[in-house]
C-alpha cells in the first residue's frame, strides 16, 4: 500500500504564490513519474506538470513560465511551486506517483486525494 498526501493549498489572491507538496509514503522501491493534475468543476482532470527522473519537465502550456515542478528523491516528495496565480488555475489539485512498491513488482499509478487551490480576482 502506498499512501500520497498534498499539502499546500488553499485560497490566495490573482497574482500570488502557492507551493503544492505530496508526499509518498507506504511500500516503496522506487518512483519514476512524478506529477500534478487539476480538475476544475465541469471541466475534465488535465497534466499540470510532470517530471521523471533524467529528463526534463513538461508542462501544460497554460502554466508555463508560472508553475515550476521539482522533487525531493530522498524524502520521496514533489513539490509544485505557483507563482503569478490567476483565477482559472482555481481546481482541485491531485498528486501523482507511478511506484514500484517491491522489487520484481511493476509500477502502478497512485493518487493523492487531491488538494483545492482557489485564486480570487
Amino acid at each position: 500500500q502506498v499512501q500520497l498526501v498534498e499539502s499546500g493549498g488553499g485560497l490566495v489572491q490573482a497574482g500570488g504564490s502557492l507551493r503544492l507538496s505530496c508526499a509518498v509514503s507506504g511500500s516503496i522501491f522506487s518512483i519514476n513519474a512524478m506529477g500534478w493534475y487539476r480538475q476544475a468543476p465541469g471541466k475534465q482532470r488535465e497534466l499540470v506538470a510532470v517530471t521523471s527522473s533524467g529528463s526534463t519537465p513538461n508542462y501544460a502550456n497554460s502554466v508555463k513560465g508560472r508553475f515550476t515542478i521539482s522533487r525531493d528523491n530522498y524524502k520521496n516528495t514533489v513539490y509544485l511551486q505557483m507563482n503569478s496565480l490567476k483565477p482559472e488555475d482555481t481546481a482541485v489539485y491531485y498528486c501523482y506517483a507511478a511506484v514500484m512498491p517491491s522489487r520484481g513488482s511493476y509500477y502502478s499509478p497512485n493518487w493523492g486525494q487531491g488538494t483545492q487551490v482557489t485564486v480570487s480576482s
